[in-house]
C-alpha cells in the first residue's frame, strides 16, 4: 500500500542503477517524477515499466535540474533521490512510518547515506554521511554551489528535522578510476561556481587541502578500518580536493592576469 508520498530523481543514461533506485520504492510512493536530461540508454525504459513520470528536458545544473523535478511533485511527502540510491527495507519502513504519522512538528527528515564500492558498504569512509531527503511538499527546495547541491530548509519554515533509521545506498562507482573520471567533471564544475562568487584560488590551498581531506577520511573517519577500497575511496577525495583548487587556482590568475611568481 503506498502513501502520499512523490519520489523526485534526475537521470541520463543512468540503465546500470535506477532500476535498484525504481524497485526500492515501490509500493511506498504514490508517485515518481523523473527529469531526464536526454537518456539514450534503457533509462527510460526502466522509468516506463514503474510508471514514472518522465520530463525531459536539456540539463540546467544540479541545483535547477533537482529542483524542477521536486516542483512537480504533487503528494504531500517529497523523497529526493539520485539515479544511483535506493533506501532499504528499514528506511523505507521508517519512511512509511512517519508519513502516517504525520508529525505536524516535522519539516522532514534526514537519513545516513552509505556508498557501496567493490560489493561492499564503505562503513567508515564519508560516514556518516546524513542528508536531509525527506520533506513536506513546499516546505524545502534544492541548495547549494553545482555540483554539491542539498535539499535546504526554506525561509519561514520552522518545525524541526528528524532523523530515520535504516541506510542511503549509494551505488556511486564501480572502479575507482571511474569515480576519478566523474571527480574531473565534477572539479571543473565546483571551481567554476566557487570562482563566479569570488573565491580565489591559492598555493597554500593546492598543498593543504588534499592533504586534510586524506587526513580526515583515514584517521578521524577510521576509514582505514575499510581495507583497500577506505584507501582508495580516501585517496579519490583527496585527488578530488586537489583538482577543484588547481582549476581554481588556474582560474583566478588567469582572469587577473597574474605572472608575478608561485606564491602570488
Amino acid at each position: 500500500m503506498t502513501v502520499s508520498l512523490s519520489v523526485a530523481i534526475v537521470c541520463k543514461n543512468n540503465e546500470s542503477t535506477i532500476g535498484r533506485t525504481l524497485e526500492s520504492v515501490a509500493g511506498l510512493a504514490a508517485q515518481i517524477v523523473a527529469v531526464d536530461s536526454g537518456s539514450t540508454d534503457g533509462t527510460l525504459g526502466l522509468l516506463a515499466e514503474h510508471g514514472a513520470e518522465v520530463i525531459e528536458t536539456e540539463w540546467r545544473g544540479f541545483v535547477a535540474t533537482k529542483q524542477l523535478a521536486m516542483d512537480a511533485c504533487g503528494c504531500d511527502w517529497v523523497l529526493v533521490l539520485d539515479s544511483d540510491e535506493s533506501p532499504d527495507e528499514r528506511l523505507c519502513g521508517a519512511i512509511r512510518s512517519v508519513i502516517e504519522r504525520d508529525d505536524d512538528g516535522i519539516t522532514g527528515y534526514e537519513m545516513n547515506r552509505m556508498t557501496w564500492y567493490a560489493g561492499r558498504p564503505l562503513r567508515f569512509v564519508w560516514q556518516p554521511e546524513w542528508r536531509f531527503r525527506l520533506l513536506r511538499r513546499g516546505a524545502a527546495e534544492q541548495a547549494g554551489i553545482d555540483p554539491h547541491d542539498y535539499v535546504a530548509v526554506v525561509n519561514g519554515e520552522n518545525r524541526g528535522v528528524g532523523r530515520l533509521e535504516g541506510t542511503l545506498r549509494h551505488d556511486s562507482f564501480v572502479t575507482i578510476g571511474e569515480h576519478l573520471e566523474r571527480q574531473v567533471r565534477y572539479a571543473r564544475v565546483s571551481a567554476q561556481g566557487l570562482g563566479e562568487r569570488g573565491q580565489r584560488g591559492s598555493v597554500p590551498r593546492v598543498v593543504l587541502s588534499p592533504a586534510g581531506a586524506m587526513f580526515k577520511q583515514i584517521v578521524l573517519k577510521s576509514g582505514w578500518r575499510d581495507g583497500w577500497r577506505g584507501w582508495a575511496a580516501a585517496g579519490s577525495t583527496a585527488s578530488a580536493t586537489l583538482m577543484k583548487h588547481l582549476m581554481l587556482l588556474e582560474r583566478s590568475r588567469t582572469a587577473q592576469g597574474e605572472s608575478s611568481g608561485p606564491n602570488a
